[in-house]
C-alpha cells in the first residue's frame, strides 16, 4: 500500500488480494480516435492526446480492454466498496454498458463542468466543456459510503448536486517537463478531493489502476487515505512518486467528515437518567408554539398524545415525521437551549 506498481492494470490487479479496497478511481484511456492533427486558427498545434496508450484497433478491442480492467476492479473492491470512472462521449457510454453487465450498481453520473474548456477550433461542433464520472456500488446490495454532510459543507450547506463546476488542471499544479505538459490528461486535485471526501473515510484504501502522474495518490495522502497506484509507463510513475513524496498529510483528526450516522447513538432517556433533563420538565419548539412534558421513562406527553421525542414532535405539528433532537428546546437561565446540546455533551463524555 502507498506505492506505485508499474505494469498492465488488469494483470497487476489479478495479483492483488480480493476485496481489499474501499474505492477504485479510474481514469482509463478514452479512445479518442484522433486521425488529424489539431490546430488553432493561427495554425499553431494543439497539445492533445497522441500517446499510444490511447490508441485501439477498433471498438471491439477497446471493449475487451474495458471489460478486463472493470472485472479486475470489481474483484478487488470490498463488498461495500465503490468505483468511480471518468470519461468523455468517446468512451463513457461503452464503459457504462459493460460495468452494468458485470454487476456494478450505478449510483450517480456526475457532470464535471470545466470553467476553462478548450474551444472547438474548427467551429463545427459545440465546445466540449464537460466530462462524465460514473459512480457505482460493487453490487445492488452494497451499503456504500456517502458523506452527505461533508458534501453539504463543501457546497455552502446546500445538498451537493451532480454537476460540478471545477477548473481544468493548470498553474503550478500542472506538472511540466521542458515547458510542456508532463501528462496530457492530468486531472485537477479539486476533483479527486471531492470524490474521496464523498465516498471514503480516513484510513480507507484507494486504488487507481491508471495512475498517470499520481493525482489520486497525492490527494489520498493529504486526506489520510491509504492508496495504491498502477501505471504502465515508468516515466509517469517516477513523476508520481516524486510528487506524492512532497505532499504533507493533513492532521489525521482533521481529515474526516462529521457524518451523523457515524456518531455514537444516545437515547433521549439517557438525558433523563443522567439528570440533564428532569421528569416533568417542559420542552418547547423554538417559537414556543407547542410544549410537551418529559416523563421518567424518556418519553414525552403533550396535549396531542405521548411517545418518543420524534413521535410527539410530529403529532403536535400534524406532520408525518420530525427529528425531535432538532425540534425540542428547554429553558436554562432564561435561554432556550436545544436538547441536541445535551446529546453532544454525552457524546463528548463517551469519547
Amino acid at each position: 500500500m502507498d506505492k506505485v506498481l508499474v505494469g498492465d492494470a488488469s494483470a497487476l490487479m489479478a495479483e492483488l488480494p480480493e476485496a481489499s479496497f474501499d474505492l477504485v478511481f479510474a481514469d482509463p484511456p478514452y479512445n479518442l480516435q484522433l486521425v488529424h492533427e489539431l490546430t488553432r486558427p493561427n495554425m499553431t498545434r494543439v497539445d492533445g492526446v497522441e500517446e499510444d496508450w490511447d490508441k485501439f484497433a477498433d471498438f471491439e478491442a477497446y471493449d475487451r480492454f474495458t471489460r478486463a480492467w472493470l472485472a479486475g476492479a470489481r474483484r478487488v473492491l470490498k463488498p461495500d466498496g465503490t468505483l468511480w470512472v471518468i470519461g468523455t462521449y468517446h468512451n463513457i457510454y461503452r464503459v457504462g454498458t459493460i460495468l452494468q453487465d458485470l454487476g456494478y450498481w450505478l449510483l450517480n453520473d456526475i457532470v464535471w463542468r470545466k470553467t476553462n474548456p478548450m474551444p472547438n477550433f474548427r467551429g463545427r461542433r459545440f465546445t466540449n466543456a464537460h466530462e462524465t464520472l460514473l459512480w457505482c456500488a460493487r453490487s445492488r446490495d452494497s451499503r456504500h459510503t456517502f458523506n452527505h454532510h461533508a458534501m453539504k459543507a463543501l457546497n455552502e450547506d446546500l445538498q451537493m448536486r451532480s454537476d460540478w463546476l471545477i477548473p481544468l488542471c493548470g498553474g503550478p499544479e500542472r506538472l511540466k517537463l521542458e515547458g510542456k505538459k508532463a501528462h496530457p490528461t492530468q486531472k485537477p486535485e479539486a476533483l479527486l478531493h471531492r470524490v474521496l471526501m464523498a465516498a471514503t473515510r480516513k484510513g480507507d484504501a484507494v486504488l487507481d489502476p491508471f495512475f498517470g502522474t499520481g493525482t489520486t495518490g497525492a490527494v489520498a495522502k493529504r486526506l489520510g487515505r491509504r492508496w495504491l497506484g498502477i501505471e504502465r509507463d515508468e516515466a509517469y510513475a517516477a513523476l508520481a512518486r516524486a510528487r506524492i513524496d512532497a505532499v504533507e498529510p493533513a492532521p489525521f483528526e482533521l481529515v474526516d467528515s462529521d457524518e451523523k450516522r457515524d456518531q455514537k447513538r444516545v437515547p433521549f432517556g439517557a438525558l433523563v437518567e443522567q439528570g440533564l433533563l428532569r421528569p416533568g420538565e417542559i420542552l418547547f419548539d423554538v417559537r414556543r408554539r407547542w410544549t410537551a412534558k418529559v416523563r421518567a421513562d424518556g418519553t414525552l406527553v403533550s396535549a396531542d398524545g405521548r411517545g418518543s421525542i420524534h413521535q410527539v414532535a410530529a403529532q403536535v405539528q400534524g406532520a408525518p415525521a420530525c427529528n425531535g433532537w432538532e425540534f425540542w428546546y428547554v429553558e436554562r437561565k432564561g435561554q432556550a437551549v436545544p436538547i441536541e446540546y445535551f446529546r453532544q455533551q454525552i457524546r463528548a463524555e463517551m469519547g
